[in-house]
């Protein structure tokens, strides 16, 4: 089966750095190849797979300067990656908004995994498409979403890119957007209840410029805490390798968060406020521990108690990218059945008072 994932243009597949999506494209275009079909990538020209990948523009432009320059890039790749699909692909696997909006003019089966947290706005435009199969990243997110007919296939990682750490363990560790919601202030605080040395890395996008230079930065002192820049999957490596545990203290629903399976994969257990998709993620005692506030994790922080080798084999049994293509593959078998039957839409849209006419 030939596969059309269409990734937004903006950040590379997979990510140098920063971008959950582009993870996921890029694990579950592998998984796709390891099981025979052939997955297509739309990106831009810089990504580096396996597969075979197409673009409309040849460089990433990250991070976005302009909204109104952003959103009409994102139309322009996505219209021209949707009608480039029609002529060899199968299936067309959409990530973006703007996609969504082009599915009725695909006369293929159409998946949409969802990548962002609720937005009622969001909500309302998904009620369009009746006919898009969606697939949920977490049971938390797809909670919040009502959707008729949803999936839920939790992210997967290919393990053979990440280390298992060996060397001495003596701080703790935190990767993400520097932006409220992730909590990098609460992971300072741990770090000092706790008496261990903090790392941080992770991008400082422009719209929380503010939260960094009031709230993050004037208690960077380069020693107790540390802030090293934006991590590269090498940078990953060293840094989680090399960690007492992960921290991960979210105020928001997080959708998934790839980088605790990062952590686990590198033996290092996440402890996690027990927001968003976290209770599905960490197994308390097993792969880390999800904690009521900044005490609670500051406590478990000085000694998880759970060992490399035990995090790493918990992520390899519920978190590989083989187990993720492989759901990804019966909805694309589930899709292609469906849509040889006649379509139903016109039929709705008539009896919900839709704009078709009766003739």
């Amino acid at each position: 089966m030939r596969v059309a994932l269409i990734a937004p243009p903006f950040i590379s597949v997979p990510p140098p750095r920063y971008g959950g999506t582009e993870l996921f494209i890029a694990n579950l275009a592998e998984g796709l190849l390891e099981l025979g079909h052939e997955p297509v990538v739309y990106t831009n020209g810089e990504s580096t797979l396996r597969c075979e990948t197409r673009w409309l523009f040849p460089k990433q432009e990250w991070p976005i300067t302009c909204d109104l320059h952003g959103s009409l890039k994102d139309l322009a790749h996505s219209s021209w990656a949707c009608r480039d699909a029609l002529e060899d692909c199968d299936i067309v696997h959409l990530n973006n908004a703007p996609g969504l909006a082009l599915s009725r003019l695909i006369p293929r089966p159409v998946a949409y995994t969802l990548h962002h947290p609720h937005d009622p706005s969001l909500s309302e435009f998904y009620q369009h498409f009746p006919d898009v199969q969606f697939v949920a990243i977490s049971r938390g997110q797809a909670a919040r979403e009502l959707i008729a007919g949803m999936q839920v296939i939790h992210h997967g990682l290919d393990l053979s890119a990440y280390r298992l750490g060996a060397g001495r363990r003596e701080y703790l560790c935190t990767i993400g957007r520097i932006a409220p919601m992730k909590g990098i202030h609460h992971a300072i605080a741990v770090a000092r209840a706790s008496g261990l040395p903090l790392k941080i890395a992770g991008e400082i996008q422009p719209v929380y410029r503010d939260y960094w230079e009031h709230a993050i930065r004037p208690q960077v002192d380069g020693r107790f805490i540390e802030y090293v820049g934006e991590a590269d999957l090498g940078v990953k490596n060293d840094l989680l390798g090399g960690a007492i545990a992960f921290l991960f203290p979210i105020e928001w629903e997080e959708p998934f968060g790839l980088v605790m399976l990062e952590a686990m994969a590198c033996g290092t257990p996440v402890l996690a406020f027990a927001r968003g998709s976290a209770p599905e993620v960490v197994r308390n005692g097993v792969s880390g521990w999800l904690c009521a506030d900044a005490a609670a994790m500051a406590a478990r922080a000085r000694a998880p108690g759970i060992g490399a080798a035990a995090c790493r084999a918990y992520v390899a049994e519920h978190f590989s990218s083989a187990a993720m293509a492989r759901a990804y593959a019966a909805v694309y078998r589930a899709l292609a059945k469906r849509r040889s039957q006649p379509p139903a839409r016109a039929a709705r849209e008539r009896s919900q008072g839709g704009r078709l006419s009766a003739a």
